[in-house]
């Protein structure tokens, strides 16, 4: 059965609701029928025994996948990668990477790939998110807080996505912890804008159950480019 394009699920900036995302596609997706991999290549700020709340680790248990069971690459220092890097005195091997998510991608009818921080966020001094979705062959699910500020940081990763030739899914803004006087106004503002006409509001939950009916534009979205053999299967 052939699968879609990848998914990246890259932020505007850290912080912004990039793991939730991931997590409530990766888990309505699976429960829609589809065999899901959710991947983090490379996650910064993680201590030596792995944490349950890691992002790699939530990704996993969302997908209820084989392996990986947490992110790929763990570094300690919880600053962009590439500095991580070099305070761990070690590097990445950008093919070596590359095979280790095909591998794990092989059986997959969606792929997720939640990068780290921003889509210019350098994973070595060589390489970025950007190069990893474009090497992958991915399309971009962008996710941005709902709040004062994000019409700027969302525009300027679009205008970036379109330089470097990375399809857009669509854009999600997560509800912040604290709304602010723009939130709900900033998804109109964006589309206009860009002149795109998928962007979604999303608010934010622990509860499994909710996390799939609130992100389930966006599971529209993925659903719409499958093959029709796929997209039945989740209906």
């Amino acid at each position: 059965m052939p699968s879609i394009r990848p998914i990246l699920v890259t932020g505007t900036d850290t912080g912004v609701g990039k793991t939730w995302a991931a997590a409530a596609l990766a888990r309505a997706l699976r429960t829609g029928g589809h065999r899901v991999v959710a991947l983090k290549p490379v996650e910064t700020g993680c201590e030596d025994e792995v944490q349950g709340d890691e992002d790699g680790v939530r990704l996993a248990q969302a997908s209820g996948q084989a392996e990986p069971k947490q992110a790929i690459v763990r570094l300690a220092a919880p600053v962009a990668p590439a500095v991580a890097l070099d305070e761990a005195d070690t590097g990445i091997d950008f093919d070596a990477m590359m095979l280790r998510i095909e591998r794990y991608a092989k059986d997959a009818d969606v792929t997720l790939i939640e990068g780290a921080g921003g889509l210019l966020a350098p994973m070595t001094w060589e390489w970025n998110v950007a190069d990893l979705a474009q090497a992958l062959s991915a399309q971009a699910l962008v996710v941005a807080a709902d709040r004062l500020g994000t019409i700027n940081h969302t525009l300027l990763t679009l205008s970036a996505l379109e330089l470097t030739g990375i399809p857009l899914l669509g854009v999600v803004l997560v509800a912040p912890e604290v709304p602010d006087r723009s939130t709900g106004t900033n998804a109109a503002a964006i589309g206009r804008l860009a002149g795109i006409d998928r962007v979604a509001m999303i608010p934010r939950t622990s509860d499994p159950g909710e996390m799939a009916a609130t992100i389930a534009p966006v599971v529209e979205w993925i659903v719409s480019t499958m093959p029709t053999s796929m997209a039945s299967s989740s209906r």
